[in-house]
């Protein structure tokens, strides 16, 4: 499946622009497994390493990792970079299932 097909959706997708290197990707990774293990099938939770996939990176105009981008059927609905609470992704994601 290609990440146009994933994000295309209809289901919620977010998406984890990260990087090895990021202490706070690091931080994150725990948190979103947490989110994957609650809401199980209902949302698509991705990751991408931004030195892995440049072009990505740059589409998305990403400056600054952990970026979380929430895509359903295609269109981007919400953004944030830095670490965001399990809370925080599990209402969002329910809000838009």
């Amino acid at each position: 499946m290609t990440f146009q097909e994933i994000i295309n959706s209809p289901k919620p997708v977010l998406v984890d622009f990260t990087a090895t290197w990021c202490g706070p990707c690091k931080m994150q990774a725990p948190i979103l497994k947490e989110v994957k293990d609650e809401l199980g099938d209902d949302a698509h939770i991705i990751k991408i390493d931004v030195d892995r996939n440049p072009e990505a990176a740059g589409h998305f105009q990403i400056q600054g990792v952990p970026t979380l981008i929430l895509f359903k059927e295609g269109k981007q609905l919400w953004r944030q970079s830095g670490v965001v609470s399990k809370h925080e992704l599990v209402n969002l994601l329910r809000k838009n299932m």
